[in-house]
């Protein structure tokens, strides 16, 4: 999913005596709207590493985005404060991980390389035993799957699927076709849509030396370990609201065309889109009830639905005007 280009409906300057601007948060303002690319270590589960996170920072609500088994490392997406309203956002996105899978006896590389093959694009799975879902067989995509280095009867998988898809099955039944067996040996997470291990994760170590430098009045480390929420939602088709209208929203309203500044190209009705004010702050997580053509083509009328707030009250004044938004019945 690449971010598209946004069509300008008219031009109006924010307040600079209202919000900022995401990379300019107070470091409180960013612990409320911020995400912690953790990589998670082998051993805890997933809810246990967001507990100490919690504490260690020392704010009341933290939250992920995807569990991880406590055998699985790599990224764990947290998000804090008001930014855990945003993490279901990263649903969307395709997840990369590496596996290593043993098969239980030797076949020729050609037959594994052909098998590979065959679990690409959409497949059927049903969720294994120890999974907290209901077992029923469900569709997944796998968009990318590769063995990249082989050793003996290890090989080494790099698997990019939709979200939802269980790796340890996937291995499973691909030893199934293979007449084998194969057992899933090692698994790590390094992509969750646009976080990317490459660009460097957090470990727990670091982000307690991070708090550590916070007493001696040093914020660079934890600079570091949190980003704002908004620069992982680049990808997500958005629109840009009024000054005036960004209270409304946080209130629950629907956005009317006259409080649109821009929006994305391509944008279809039903479509998941991120409202943000003209700094870039993400104020809520909207529902389009047009498309980006009848958006630009009128001068009233409702234009999307709010699904989930995410900026705090009073962050704006009420400046809004009633041809800007309306009230949801």
């Amino acid at each position: 999913m690449k971010p598209a280009s946004l069509m300008v409906v008219d031009e109006e300057p924010t307040d600079p005596g209202f919000g900022s601007q995401p990379d300019s948060r107070s470091l409180s303002e960013l612990l409320e709207y911020g995400i912690i690319p953790l990589d998670k270590p082998r051993g805890p589960t997933s809810h246990e590493v967001v507990a100490w996170v919690r504490r260690l920072l020392g704010v009341s609500k933290a939250g992920h985005s995807g569990t991880l088994d406590p055998a699985v490392s790599g990224l764990l997406p947290i998000g804090l404060g008001q930014a855990t309203k945003a993490l279901t956002l990263l649903l969307m996105f395709p997840k990369e991980y590496w596996a290593v899978m043993r098969i239980h006896s030797s076949v020729p590389r050609e037959a594994v390389d052909t098998c590979i093959k065959e679990f690409t694009g959409e497949i059927y799975q049903r969720p294994p035993q120890r999974s907290s879902v209901r077992r029923d067989i469900r569709t997944r995509t796998i968009y990318e799957l590769e063995v990249v280095e082989q050793e003996g009867n290890l090989f080494l998988v790099r698997c990019l699927c939709q979200a939802g898809t269980y790796v340890r099955k996937l291995v499973y039944d691909i030893g199934e076709v293979l007449g084998v067996g194969a057992t899933m040996v090692e698994l790590r997470r390094t992509k969750v849509g646009p976080i990317d291990e490459r660009e460097g994760l957090v470990n727990l170590h670091e982000l307690s030396y991070a708090r550590s430098r916070l007493e001696g009045g040093g914020e660079a480390a934890m600079r570091t370990a949190v980003r704002p929420v908004e620069r992982y939602l680049r990808d997500v088709r958005r629109v840009v609201i009024r000054d005036s209208a960004v209270d409304a929203i946080c209130h629950g309203a629907r956005l009317a065309i006259p409080g649109i500044l821009s929006l994305s190209e391509g944008i279809v009705k039903g479509d998941t889109t991120v409202i943000l004010t003209g700094k870039g702050e993400l104020v809520a997580i909207g529902e389009a009830l047009l498309t980006t053509e009848e958006i630009t083509g009128a001068q009233k009328g409702l234009a999307f639905s709010v699904r989930r707030v995410v900026m705090k009250l009073g962050t704006y004044p009420r400046l809004w005007k009633t041809e800007q938004l309306q009230k949801p019945s």
